[in-house]
């Protein structure tokens, strides 16, 4: 598995393991970040959308769909930008914006392994 496959690959567990968490026990990640116990479904629903995510990276990594990596490092870092937002307008906590940090830092990962790819070899 190339370096960039396996940024995906691990981003896409990442994925899993968050939406296991929002399916089963979404107030435990809840209070883990300060926010208050959910009492609507929605938080379960995000989950399974999660997992639908984390799958699609996971078929892209072990496929190794180069254009789908490309694709996340420009789109991943939009989570951040879309979080502060809401953060911004009151719609939304403060601590949220980590998952945008983590996007963006799986985006770099991958980016900077896409980067290294294209690099030409020396061998002396």
């Amino acid at each position: 598995m190339s370096r960039a496959a396996l940024s995906i690959f691990v981003f896409g567990l990442y994925l899993l393991a968050t939406a296991a968490v929002l399916i089963v026990s979404p107030n435990t990640m809840l209070g883990l970040m300060g926010v208050a116990p959910a009492t609507e479904p929605w938080i379960s629903v995000l989950g399974v959308v999660v997992s639908t995510l984390g799958i699609y990276y996971i078929v892209a990594a072990r496929a190794h769909l180069v254009a789908f990596f490309h694709a996340t490092v420009w789109v991943r870092p939009l989570v951040l930008a879309g979080i502060t937002g809401l953060v911004v307008m009151g719609m939304a906590p403060t601590q949220l914006i980590g998952f945008g940090i983590v996007d963006v830092i799986g985006a770099a990962w991958t980016w900077t392994a896409l980067r290294s790819a294209q690099s030409p070899t020396y061998s002396s």
